[in-house]
């Protein structure tokens, strides 16, 4: 079977609870079982350390993508498999998402928000038909879904925006939604 890249975006911090950083580790821990390549933004902190730490750890492949002026501040991980080195944000999403098979957002701040609405976006406009799927580490997303619904009912989307992502409540869901995806 080919190897599958899943697009992780995810805090270049650990958050509040512990159970956000072992779901990194378990999911990225998971990967070269999968015969996956972890593609994400290069960083060697948060829970992009954790991830990348633990599919390497696993002997996955690893594919990071950050940009000039980010490198200093979230330690650009150099020991990876593919380490490329971008101009802006831009460029970094954009290559990341032409990487990658699937898309998992895992708990994260402004930056994961902004990539998740970006690629919701793209999905909703006919752009890739690409699985989104957020980890839903103790209802971390749950305010998100429930702004999304809100936007549905408010009649600013249709309902199908809802279809475009789905919600995983752990790993081993995650795991077994990504198997069917890219069956």
């Amino acid at each position: 079977m080919a190897t599958r890249s899943i697009c992780v975006f995810c805090g270049s911090r650990s958050g509040t609870d512990a159970a956000y950083q072992a779901a990194a580790e378990a999911f990225g821990a998971s990967f070269a079982e999968k015969n996956w390549r972890l593609v994400y933004g290069a960083g060697d902190v948060g829970l992009m350390g954790a991830v990348a730490n633990a599919a390497q750890a696993s002997g996955a492949e690893t594919f990071g993508v950050i940009p000039t002026h980010l490198l200093e501040w979230e330690v650009g991980k150099t020991d990876l498999t593919n380490f490329i080195v971008t101009e802006n944000m831009h460029e970094r999403k954009k290559v990341m998402f032409m990487n990658c098979d699937a898309i998992v957002v895992l708990p994260g701040g402004a930056g994961s928000l902004d990539e998740f609405f970006e690629v919701l976006t793209w999905r909703q406009l006919k752009l890739h038909a690409k699985p989104i799927v957020l980890l839903n580490v103790n209802g971390f997303w749950d305010p998100l879904m429930g702004l999304v619904d809100h936007v549905i009912a408010q009649g600013f989307a249709d309902a199908s925006l809802r279809d475009f992502v789905q919600v995983a409540g752990d790993v081993a869901e995650l795991q077994a939604m990504l198997d069917t995806a890219l069956a």
